[in-house]
């Protein structure tokens, strides 16, 4: 019988391109972190990076990715995710891609929190 404790997970790769960009998406529903990772990584066909780390995210088209933000205590219940990526244009074009997505493929109610969202 194996009595090694199971290894603790890496953390995250860091991305390959320096982010200077971030646009948020607001869930309104109630989803938890977890659920939210797992059907944003099911509708865009793209796996869970650092998985069971501190700060999983789920990549998308052009250099960008998607981190979920939990309210903080005392904070409001909505759920937020941010779209990371190296400019502005390609931040808001993905987190657009993602409100289509959790909109049709998910029916949430979801908002952008940036101009032209």
């Amino acid at each position: 019988m194996d009595t090694t404790a199971p290894a603790s997970p890496s953390p995250a790769p860091e991305p390959d391109a320096p982010v200077t960009a971030v646009a948020t998406v607001v869930v309104s529903d109630a989803v938890t972190k977890v659920d939210a990772l797992q059907v944003l990584s099911a509708l865009t066909g793209a796996r869970i990076v650092g998985e069971r780390t501190a700060s999983p995210r789920v990549p998308l088209a052009d250099g960008a990715w998607a981190e979920i933000e939990i309210p903080k205590f005392g904070e409001a219940p909505p759920l937020a995710i941010d779209v990371h990526a190296a400019n502005e244009s390609v931040a808001r074009a993905q987190a657009r891609a993602v409100i289509a997505l959790l909109r049709d493929g998910a029916g949430w109610s979801v908002h952008g929190m940036f101009p032209g969202a």
